[in-house]
């Protein structure tokens, strides 16, 4: 499709504005993606599964007249589910079972008018922060694709950074928004805990530390993306600061002089601290001075405590067991060790062992570390991090020292992100900083509980200051 008509780096908003104008029809968009998708698929793995022809019906029908009216969109084969179709959740006894019911999200990326073309690779439960599963082929990352698009929404992220789609659902539990998002070069928005439902089948996931968004090429559509799928449900666990406004309209907004701290390094030998990591932030730094704000050399006295990593796997490991055994209820029959990764069934054999009374102690200890965590925000507006402790490696790296290394790997790789799952703020990673060798690396920027419009007002700065918009990976051989 030449010229104007030629909707691949064409962000959502710019997409469903030509729908709104009348300049393309849905169909004509969805179409377009099809193509893309089957263009790109076959060398990158990122989408799992299609409903093409279901899309295709869907598009010509009658499209509730929402904000995204038209727009394609993939979902995460994890969570968001749609009854009557397959959501595996990264797992091989799962594929083809199908769910008696929609979740709150999914029901509300149809009412926004968005059409869903398929499902997007997911490592084995979301547990990895690579998304290579055991029974599925491995996401790769469109820059680089002998590299991890990283995880858990890797699938996602590449789909959206090699053009398939302008948008796809992603979720986040220790940073599962932000890693591929800054792995593949995008907007990785995790919104402020309870912000998102998990309903109807669940109230919270990882203690509170899930929460639901996507993944975008731009700050607008991250914006966007979180009105339409903010709406309160009844019955939830947790009810966040309502917002002013629409994050949409914080696009472009003033943020005024905020107080900024900036943290470029890890706080223990076992992190992952790649200097392609401390440029990014440096370069944020200076960009952010450069904007009028105040920058300094300040962290959360918290941020690196040594008990934080043990009972955060410790809720991983019982939600775990908890999940497996609601599959196994779903399937009618027991999931052997043999038939899921060795991480997961040591997941799964953690968490059985746990006792309630420990448990309990655990998130205990968490709510007051999470306080300590936020009285750094009564003097500060923002932090900004690394996202990650590294650029993506290669695919492999994880579980190249085998099984018992594993987990020590994916933990030195994300030094900076699951905290804000805990503490439950809102955190973003923006795609300013590329290596040498043309593999991104993201900036992380985190604010107080519930202050996502502050997040936006200041990466769409930086947006306008050092823009990405026009750097797309190379095309598929």
């Amino acid at each position: 499709m030449p010229g104007v008509t030629d909707t691949t780096w064409l962000d959502a908003t710019a997409q469903a504005d030509l729908v709104r104008r009348g300049e393309l029809a849905p169909a004509e968009l969805v179409t377009a993606a099809i193509a893309r998708i089957e263009a790109a698929n076959p060398q990158l793995n990122a989408v799992l599964r299609t409903r093409f022809d279901r899309a295709l019906r869907e598009a010509a029908g009658g499209l509730p007249d929402g904000p995204f009216r038209g727009v394609p969109i993939l979902l995460k084969d994890l969570g968001c589910l749609v009854a009557g179709e397959a959501t595996a959740f990264g797992l091989g006894p799962l594929r083809d079972l199908a769910w008696p019911v929609t979740s709150y999200l999914a029901a509300q990326f149809q009412a926004a008018g968005f059409v869903p073309l398929g499902r997007t690779t997911v490592p084995e439960l979301g547990t990895a922060v690579t998304t290579e599963p055991r029974s599925f082929p491995p996401a790769r990352n469109p820059w680089h694709p002998g590299h991890s698009a990283g995880g858990s929404c890797g699938g996602s992220a590449a789909a959206v950074a090699s053009g398939m789609v302008p948008v796809a659902h992603a979720s986040d539990g220790g940073g599962s928004i932000r890693i591929p998002a800054s792995a593949c070069g995008l907007v990785g928005l995790k919104p402020t805990r309870g912000r998102v439902s998990q309903g109807p089948v669940a109230g919270e996931a990882w203690a509170g530390g899930v929460i639901d968004g996507a993944v975008t090429r731009t700050v607008r559509d991250a914006a966007g993306l979180l009105d339409v799928i903010s709406a309160r449900m009844p019955g939830e666990p947790y009810y966040p600061p309502p917002l002013r406004r629409p994050l949409s309209q914080e696009v472009g907004a003033d943020p005024g002089r905020l107080r900024i701290g900036v943290l470029d390094r890890p706080g223990g030998e076992f992190y992952l601290d790649d200097p392609q990591c401390r440029a990014a932030v440096g370069k944020a730094a200076r960009l952010l001075e450069s904007l009028g704000h105040r920058v300094e050399e300040s962290a959360p006295a918290a941020m690196f405590d040594r008990e934080f990593g043990r009972h955060f796997n410790a809720i991983i490991a019982a939600d775990v067991a908890v999940t497996l055994q609601a599959f196994e209820r779903q399937l009618g029959r027991p999931i052997g060790d043999e038939e899921i990764e060795p991480r997961n069934a040591g997941y799964r054999r953690a968490g059985q062992a746990i006792s309630a009374v420990a448990y309990l102690q655990g998130r205990d200890w968490i709510g007051s570390w999470a306080r300590r965590m936020a009285h750094w925000w009564d003097d500060h507006d923002l932090l900004v991090t690394p996202t990650l402790g590294a650029p993506p490696p290669e695919l492999g790296w994880f579980t190249a020292a085998g099984p018992q290394l594993e987990g020590r790997r994916i933990a030195s790789f994300i030094p900076y992100t699951a905290q804000f799952n805990m503490t439950g703020q809102p955190a973003v990673s923006l795609p300013l900083h590329w290596t040498p060798g043309g593999l991104p690396v993201g900036v992380q920027l985190a604010a107080a509980y519930g202050r996502e419009d502050v997040l936006i007002q200041v990466a769409s700065q930086l947006e306008q200051a050092a823009p990405w918009a026009g750097r797309h990976p190379p095309a598929p051989a």
